[in-house]
């Protein structure tokens, strides 16, 4: 009997031995990377081009899953929010769902509500016509609207360009139709199509500026976008706006010591590979950021404090 005891009790230790083991042991099954807007998006590719070069940083595979709606991914975000923080769901989106959102729309998540791994690029962006428009830039369109006392119908991203269009247009005195996107493509089509005259864009407005299916009317940066050095920004053109479409890595809050010490660690060894850097800068256009989970916390801060102020004005 007192063998069989013991027997049982070395059974047990063994198989709790093993499971603290097992779940030590992360990743132990596929990832999924959460983003924000529609598949063929920049953010999309983005986060299809960093899912291939994480599934090798930490040997499983990473899928993305696209999940559209509200401004700059707040669904996406929501649902974020409500996962678990296991390290097996990760948001790769626009900042703007943490920074800007919880200050202008009722959503049910926080700021507080995340772990902020890392900056990942700030995409360029700005705000597109149709070639056939009779403007070349945004102080132009609002000005012939003026003229010929028409209303524009603006296609927006997120509640930030959202809300600077509507100061443009009312310093402007002209009255805007505004209509919401999932994503680049969705506003490329309703540029091109004619249901838009004007639209706010990430990249992937570069290919079809250089296809001669849209024209830049501003850079929404502080500067001029590198590739289309000749269009002027919005403070150029006299408007006090500037819209930064910068993405980030994010997770629920909670993730296990271990577990973000392994996300990290991959993320690190990815800020330092110039293949990857080469992707994001030349292949995506976009621009480079400083990585690491400090910097971002401290960046994301700021600019969640400075929308509060801006909200609270």
């Amino acid at each position: 009997m007192r063998k069989l005891y013991f027997t049982g009790i070395g059974v047990i230790l063994a198989t709790l031995l093993s499971g603290s083991l097992m779940a030590a042991e992360y990743p132990s099954r596929p990832i999924t990377f959460m983003t924000m807007t529609q598949p063929g998006a920049q953010i999309d590719r983005l986060a299809r081009g960093l899912s291939q070069r994480f599934a090798k940083q930490l040997g499983q595979p990473v899928n993305v899953k696209n999940v559209t709606g509200g401004s700059h991914g707040s669904v996406m975000a929501t649902e974020l929010s409500r996962s678990k923080p296991d390290g097996y769901t990760i948001g790769v989106a626009a900042v703007t769902a943490y920074t800007y959102q919880p200050h202008h729309s009722p959503v049910t998540y926080k700021f507080g509500d995340f772990d902020y791994l890392t900056l990942l690029a700030l995409n360029s962006s700005g705000f597109i016509s149709r070639t056939d428009k009779p403007w070349n830039t945004l102080k132009e369109a609002f000005a012939w609207a003026k003229k010929n006392k028409k209303a524009l119908v603006c296609m927006f991203h997120g509640a930030d360009d959202r809300d600077a269009i509507q100061r443009i247009a009312k310093k402007e005195g002209v009255n805007i139709s505004l209509i919401p996107s999932k994503g680049g493509p969705s506003v490329i089509k309703a540029v091109t199509g004619g249901h838009a005259d004007i639209g706010y864009v990430g990249a992937i407005l570069y290919k079809h500026v250089e296809a001669g299916r849209i024209k830049l009317l501003a850079s929404a940066l502080g500067i001029r976008l590198p590739p289309i050095n000749d269009v002027p920004t919005l403070k150029e053109q006299g408007y006090d706006e500037q819209v930064e479409m910068f993405v980030g890595l994010v997770a629920p809050k909670g993730l296990p010591a271990d577990v973000k010490a392994k996300l990290l660690a991959a993320a690190d060894k990815l800020a330092n590979d110039e293949e990857t850097k080469t992707f994001i800068t030349s292949n995506l256009l976009m621009l480079p950021v400083k990585w690491g989970p400090d910097h971002a916390k401290k960046a994301l801060k700021d600019m969640y404090d400075l929308f509060g102020k801006q909200a609270g004005k």
